[in-house]
């Protein structure tokens, strides 16, 4: 007997995507320069020079992009929103050129009946502010808030569901534990000090939003099961450590007020003893968490590996994409159900889930043909589905991501998207996976429950 894979009406089908990433033109219409401005142009960091000045010029093609996402059949679309074009130093009076963009963003995705989900920080932070500390700087919860602020004055309403981060795990380890991420710091003291002044510019943006919004803010994290490796007890050390690092720090304080006891083992001397004010503006209570998930994690220990002390552990068998991410669709299930058994019955969306495998060339008849990554979304669309089932108040699911596009310091030499992207031409192709997606979304799910 197939099994029935229905989710309710009410369910957003969506796509994700992130401002650095894909818009291109990053100084255009008096924006500012971003962190990743900088970066990119620093020798050796980013594979191949690769820039994001062109990306997928989604600045200049939005609206094509937008008739791309009402063919697949979304009925959301997650976009973030760059702090640059709105304030080109970071603060100060409104750029009209750059918020003139997000307006006509969000105005065409609804005359497509599109819902648009707005992120207020991906990663890419004004070169103003990194220069005056960033995120090591107790002021940047106050600039963030005004930036917020702003944003929410003029597009609340037409964008009714606002995330206020995006992974500041990542932020923090790549950015400024181990320096592969702008801004490029490899430091272990400021690695807990950037982590602390995003959850509390978070807390501020969610303040700010409760003064001038009228419907959800919620926070988006990235997370991944941790397995122990072997029954040996320095594997299971390490795993609670790798789950405090990833998984509790962030959302340990905002639902339960404290960083989980294992940071003080991980960062030594370097953690520092925060306000208990600080907790209290963290917990500003939210309205959803976004989860992105990739891959669960097999961890054991590993002495060398500073400053968590650990290592994932090759699984035999499995199947890896070309990030070296496992391809484990349970796992997504799992962290699901645990976030409501730790943190209680919160709204949870999927806001990122995807995945880089090789994309042939196009076949004769205009197709990509991407068997790997429709067999992806197929049991990860199916492991959400089993969440909902195991009581999960699951209400959306966006795949990462609509377009190929810059992977960050891994250039791009990494596709994730649903729709190819010729980089020299901004040709976009529908792939296998794109076409799969939108018939899961045109059955509501039935798509699922045919064979493979």
């Amino acid at each position: 007997m197939v099994k029935s894979y229905e989710f309710p009406g009410s369910f957003l089908w969506g796509a994700a995507t992130s401002a650095y990433q894909i818009e291109g033109s990053p100084l255009a219409d008096g924006a500012g320069p971003s962190i990743w401005h900088r970066f990119v142009r620093t020798p050796g960091l980013v594979q191949h020079g690769h820039t994001g000045d062109v990306a997928c010029d989604h600045y200049r093609r939005m609206k094509d992009d937008v008739l791309l996402m009402k063919q697949l059949g979304l009925n959301a679309y997650r976009f973030s929103i760059a702090w640059g074009r709105i304030f080109p130093s970071g603060r100060g009076a409104v750029n009209e050129g750059g918020m003139d963009f997000y307006e006509r963003l969000v105005d065409t995705l609804l005359e497509n009946g599109i819902e648009p989900v707005a992120t207020l920080f991906h990663w890419d932070l004004p070169l103003a502010l990194d220069d005056r500390g960033g995120w090591l700087n107790p002021d940047v919860a106050d600039w963030f808030a005004d930036y917020a602020t702003a944003m929410y004055r003029r597009l609340d309403g037409r964008v009714k569901k606002w995330a206020t981060l995006n992974e500041p795990w990542v932020v923090a380890d790549g950015g400024y534990l181990h320096g592969a991420l702008a801004p490029g710091h490899k430091n272990l003291f400021e690695a807990p000090i950037a982590s602390h002044q995003q959850l509390r510019a978070h807390g501020k943006a969610v303040r700010a939003y409760r003064a001038e919004g009228r419907h959800e803010v919620g926070l988006v994290v990235n997370l991944a099961p941790k397995h122990a490796a072997s029954d040996k007890a320095e594997d299971i050390a390490a795993t609670r450590r790798a789950d405090a690092y990833m998984n509790r720090q962030y959302l340990d304080p905002v639902f339960l007020g404290a960083y989980p006891e294992e940071m003080k083992e991980i960062f030594g001397e370097a953690w520092p003893e925060w306000p208990a004010e600080d907790f209290d503006l963290i917990r500003e209570k939210i309205d959803f968490v976004g989860v992105n998930y990739y891959m669960r994690d097999m961890i054991r220990h590993e002495e060398l590996k500073w400053p968590v002390k650990t290592a994932v552990a090759p699984q035999p068998l499995a199947t890896y994409t070309q990030t070296g991410w496992e391809v484990h669709p349970k796992g997504l299930t799992e962290i699901l159900v645990w976030v409501r058994q730790r943190y209680g019955e919160i709204p949870l969306y999927v806001t990122e889930n995807g995945a880089a495998f090789y994309d042939p060339p196009c076949a004769s008849d205009g197709r990509i043909n991407d068997p790997l990554r429709v067999d992806y979304y197929r049991e990860h669309l199916r492991a959400i589905h089993d969440a909902i089932e195991a009581g999960v108040d699951l209400r959306g699911y966006f795949a990462w991501s609509l377009l190929d596009n810059l992977e960050w310091s891994l250039g791009y030499s990494m596709r994730f998207g649903l729709v190819h992207v010729n980089f020299e031409t901004q040709e976009r192709v529908l792939k296998d996976s794109a076409r799969f997606y939108a018939e899961v979304i045109a059955s509501r799910g039935a798509a699922l429950g045919a064979s493979d």
